[in-house]
C-alpha cells in the first residue's frame, strides 16, 4: 500500500516529456508568515534599526514587493484571507466568529496541494479556527504564545529535549525537523507561522526575546517614531483616540523607557526569526534540495511602533496594511524590486502557481509569479478593498480603497468620517484632503470604486434581515435563510437620509443586542416628535456570530 501512495505522489509531482524523459520535479515551497512585522521591519527595506541578514539577502537575491499589502489589517481575518483566497468582505471571519465556515475551507490553499500531490505541513500559528486541520496539512502542530500568561511563559513553554525554549526556536527546530524528514520524491509545502514579533499583551513587560539576541540594538537609542508630535495624535477620530490603539501606546511607548524597551524588543525578535530561517536554509543545503525549495516571505498585517502616538494596527493607514513580502526562487536568476501593488490574497494564487496548481475560481487574488519570472503581470492591481470590519467596540471598523497615489477611507459606524491622501506627495499620510473642493472628483470617483467592491466582494452566504416593517413604535423583519439562526440585531434610527446612509443613529442605536426576536421589537430611543420623518435600518447576526449587512434603509413617520 505505501508503495502504491508514493507512486501517486510520483506522478502527481513529475511531468513526463514526449520523449519519455522526465522534467524538472515540482519545488518545494517554505511559506513563512510572521506576525505583526510590517513592510520596512527588515533591512533590505533601508531600516538601520532591523538586524536580518537572512532576509536581506532573500530579498537581495529574490523579488521584493514595495507595496505589499494586508487587505485587512489584523492577524485572525488575514490569515483567514490567506488560507481561503478571499476578501474579509466574503469570508467575514474575526476573532469573536465561531469556526470559519466549511464552504470557505474547501478551496483552502493547503487542501488544493494536498490534493494535488504535495506533502503538507504547518508548525505555529494558524490563526483561524478550524477544527479540520488533517484535512489540509499531512502533519501540523497548531500553536501560538500563551495570552492567558502574564510573564515570559508566553513565549517560553514548548520545550525542546530538556530544554524550554522561544517559541521562535521551537518553530524553527520544527521546521529543520520536517525538512530532515522531507521525502526527495514528493513536493513539499511547509507553513511557517512564527507568533513573533507580536507582543505578549497581557504582560508588564509586552515583548519577550531570546536573550542571545541582546546585542541587537544593545548601544543604540532609538529616534522617536515618525509624526509622534502631539499634532498628529490630536487630527485622529475620537473613536480612534477611544480605542485599543491608543490603550495599547500607554502600554508599550507612553514613557522613554517603555518605548526604549519595546522598540528594540520588536526588533530583537524579528532578528531571532531571521536566524531561525538561516538555519533552515543551512538545513536545505544539507539536504541537496535548496535550488528546488522556494521561499516566500510575509507578514500578516502591519503595526504602530509609536506612530499618531498609537500602537497596534486595526487601522487604514499604511502603517497597519503595508506587510514585507519576498519571493525567493533559486531557479530564478534575476532580482527584482517591484513597485505595483501585491496583496496576501495573492500569496495562496502564487503558491498554487508554482506547484503547477490552476487557482480556484472563487479566489479574489492573482499569482504573482509573472513577477518573478521578469514576465508582464496578467493584471495589474490599480484600486484596491482594504477593510477591517471586525465589530468591537474597542476598534472602530473601516473600510476603503487604495491606489498607486490615493487613499480613501471611511469608519463603517459612521461614513461621515472620512479621510483622504495623496500618497504620491504625503506618504506618511499627514495631510487629509477629504473637505478640500477641489479634490471632491476624486473623493466620488474612490466612494464609487469602493461602493462597487462592496458589492463585488459581498458574501454569499450572509444572513440578513427582510421584509423590514416599522407598526405601532415596533419593528419586525424576516430572516434570508431558515437554514441558520439569529443570535443579535442591531437597529439604527435617524433624523435625516443622510445620517442613516452613514449609519450614524443619532435618535436610536440599540446596539448589538443578544436575542433571537425578529418581530415586534420595541422602540427605546429618544422621543419621537409626530408627522417628523425618520429612518431606519436593521442588520443581524448569525449563528456563528457573523454581522450581516444593513437593510435598506426605510422611512416612517409617527402619527
Amino acid at each position: 500500500m505505501k508503495n502504491i501512495l508514493i507512486g501517486c505522489y510520483l506522478l502527481a509531482s513529475v511531468f513526463a516529456c514526449s520523449d519519455g524523459s522526465k522534467t524538472q520535479q515540482k519545488p518545494n515551497i517554505i511559506f513563512i508568515l510572521t506576525d505583526d512585522q510590517r513592510w520596512d521591519a527588515f533591512g533590505y527595506a533601508g531600516n538601520p534599526l532591523a538586524h536580518t541578514p537572512e532576509m536581506d539577502k532573500l530579498a537581495a537575491e529574490g523579488v521584493f514587493f514595495k507595496n505589499a499589502m494586508a487587505t485587512t489589517p489584523i492577524c485572525a481575518a488575514s490569515r483567514a484571507s490567506i488560507i481561503s483566497g478571499l476578501q474579509e468582505r466574503t469570508h467575514n471571519y474575526s476573532f469573536t466568529t465561531e469556526e470559519m465556515k466549511e464552504e470557505y475551507m474547501q478551496n483552502a490553499y493547503p487542501r488544493v496541494l494536498k490534493k494535488n500531490g504535495y506533502y503538507t505541513g504547518l508548525y505555529g500559528k494558524f490563526g483561524v479556527k478550524y477544527n479540520h486541520l488533517d484535512s489540509l496539512y499531512n502533519v501540523y502542530e497548531n500553536y501560538d504564545l500563551r495570552y492567558d500568561r502574564k510573564d515570559r511563559t508566553s513565549y517560553y513553554y514548548q520545550t525542546l529535549g530538556k530544554d524550554t525554549v522561544h517559541l521562535t526556536r521551537y518553530t524553527g527546530e520544527k521546521a529543520i525537523e520536517f525538512i530532515k524528514k522531507s521525502s526527495s520524491d514528493i513536493p513539499f509545502c511547509l507553513q511557517l507561522s512564527f507568533s513573533a514579533p507580536h507582543a505578549s499583551d497581557n504582560t508588564k513587560e509586552q515583548y519577550f526575546w531570546d536573550k542571545k539576541y541582546d546585542y541587537v540594538l544593545e548601544n543604540t537609542t532609538i529616534p522617536d517614531a515618525n509624526i509622534s508630535d502631539d499634532e498628529y495624535y490630536n487630527r485622529l477620530p475620537q473613536r480612534v483616540k477611544d480605542g485599543f490603539n491608543r490603550l495599547r501606546w500607554y502600554w508599550r511607548y507612553d514613557t522613554p523607557e517603555k518605548y526604549q524597551h519595546s522598540v528594540k524588543g520588536y526588533y530583537r525578535m524579528i532578528a531571532g526569526i531571521d536566524d531561525e530561517i538561516s538555519k533552515i536554509r543551512k538545513e536545505l543545503e544539507v539536504k541537496g534540495i535548496a535550488d528546488n525549495t522556494i521561499i516566500i516571505l510575509m507578514g500578516d498585517n502591519g503595526y504602530f511602533l509609536g506612530e499618531r502616538q498609537l500602537a497596534g494596527k486595526w487601522l487604514m493607514y499604511d502603517n497597519s496594511i503595508r506587510v514585507p513580502l519576498i519571493i525567493y526562487d533559486p531557479r530564478a536568476k534575476k532580482h527584482r524590486d517591484i513597485d505595483d501593488m501585491a496583496l496576501n490574497i495573492d500569496v495562496p494564487s502564487t503558491i498554487l502557481d508554482l506547484a503547477g496548481v490552476t487557482s480556484p475560481s472563487s479566489w479574489h487574488g492573482k499569482s504573482l509569479m509573472p513577477y518573478v519570472n521578469d514576465e508582464k503581470p496578467n493584471t495589474e492591481h490599480d484600486t484596491i478593498l482594504i477593510e477591517h470590519l471586525w465589530d468591537f467596540k474597542s476598534i472602530p471598523p473601516s473600510e476603503g480603497v487604495r491606489t498607486k497615489d490615493w487613499k480613501y477611507f471611511r469608519y463603517v459606524d459612521d461614513k461621515s468620517i472620512q479621510e483622504l491622501y495623496n500618497l504620491k506627495e504625503d506618504p506618511q499620510e499627514t495631510n487629509n484632503l477629504i473637505n478640500d473642493e477641489s479634490y471632491q472628483g476624486i473623493v466620488e470617483n474612490l466612494r464609487n470604486k469602493l461602493e462597487e467592491l462592496i458589492k463585488k466582494y459581498k458574501d454569499p452566504y450572509a444572513f440578513n434581515p427582510t421584509h423590514t416593517a416599522f407598526k405601532h413604535n415596533q419593528f419586525s423583519w424576516d430572516v434570508s435563510n431558515k437554514t441558520q439562526n439569529q443570535t443579535a440585531y442591531q437597529i439604527l434610527v435617524s433624523s435625516s437620509k443622510e445620517n442613516i446612509d452613514n449609519n450614524n443613529g443619532d435618535v436610536w442605536n440599540s446596539g448589538k443586542v443578544e436575542s433571537s426576536a425578529n418581530k415586534g421589537i420595541n422602540y427605546e430611543g429618544q422621543k419621537l416628535i409626530p408627522n417628523k420623518q425618520y429612518y431606519w435600518k436593521v442588520r443581524v447576526y448569525d449563528d456563528i456570530n457573523r454581522t450581516g449587512r444593513y437593510t435598506e434603509s426605510e422611512s416612517f413617520q409617527l402619527k
